[in-house]
């Protein structure tokens, strides 16, 4: 299966259970890999045969900055949601690194992995 990325989508918000993680915004890094057949766009060079990746970032922002989640499980499954509400989408895999929330350790993470049922 074909691969469309979107890296290191660096942004803040309200995530956490903690009182102090609930009055200011932090950082989250999303990387979103999506799995869909590209034959057709690879043929056709038209944006209408592929995934439109700006699009879903978009969609993702917006989610981002509306949302206040206490998990990043959550936050990465409304992600998943969404991506797969494009039907060229068959899987997608969405990771969330949350840098600086556990002392001496770069970020902490979450990965999921949902498929069009």
């Amino acid at each position: 299966m074909d691969k469309i990325f979107i890296r290191d989508l660096a942004l803040r918000c309200i995530i956490g259970i903690y009182p102090e993680e609930r009055r200011e915004k932090q950082d989250i890094v999303i990387n979103v890999e999506m799995h869909c057949d590209l034959r057709k766009a690879g043929r056709s060079d038209d944006l209408n045969d592929t995934v439109n990746y700006k699009a879903v970032k978009k969609a993702i922002l917006k989610l981002v900055e509306e949302s206040g989640f206490q998990l990043i499980e959550s936050l990465a499954e409304n992600i998943a949601d969404l991506a797969l509400a494009d039907d060229k989408i068959q899987q997608v895999v969405v990771t969330i690194d949350k840098p600086g929330a556990l002392r001496f350790a770069k970020s902490s993470a979450v990965e999921i992995v949902r498929s069009r049922v």
